[in-house]
């Protein structure tokens, strides 16, 4: 049964990378909180893969996805002037992963998206425990902007019915 998800050029150059869709969700998952608005993982499930859908078919997410795993590859290969293949698995004084995932946060889901990349940063769930020091970040920011809109989108729409109730 094919999906909306089954012709993003973004998700196949991810799975070819090493990233399924599955991969985003399960690590999402893993540090889901019962939230109002998402009470269940159902929901949860159901608003990470829209909002996964959006951010996967945004041109700005995938040239900034694309740019870290490019400078991944080159990183390893060392083809990064000023840095060896063994400085870059090291990571002495490497900090631009950091920004460059909390780019793709803020990008998301603004300000927001920054706190909950340093959650998924500093926890390194599901997929990101697997991937090298910079596609770990680019896919940390792109699953933290995506959790930081879901999170604050049901808390808006939660406060909205209550006013209307009102």
């Amino acid at each position: 049964m094919e999906t909306k998800f089954d012709n993003l050029p973004l998700l196949k150059y991810l799975e070819e990378h090493g990233v399924t869709l599955k991969d985003l969700l399960d690590t999402a998952l893993e540090l889901f909180i019962p939230h109002p608005g998402i009470e269940t993982r159902e929901k949860a499930v159901e608003l990470f893969k829209a909002g996964f859908y959006e951010a996967l078919t945004d041109v700005n997410v995938s040239v900034l996805e694309v740019a870290c795993f490019r400078a991944e590859e080159d990183g390893q290969a060392g083809l990064i002037p000023l840095l060896s293949a063994e400085q870059f698995k090291g990571r002495p004084g490497l900090i631009v992963d950091e920004y460059l995932g909390m780019t793709i946060a803020n990008y998301i889901a603004g300000a927001r998206g920054i706190f909950e990349f340093i959650r998924y940063d500093q926890s390194k769930p599901g997929i990101l425990r697997k991937l090298g020091p910079i596609a770990n970040d680019a896919i940390s920011g792109l699953i933290a902007g995506v959790s930081s809109r879901i999170y604050s989108g049901a808390l808006e729409k939660q406060k909205l019915e209550e006013s209307e109730k009102k």
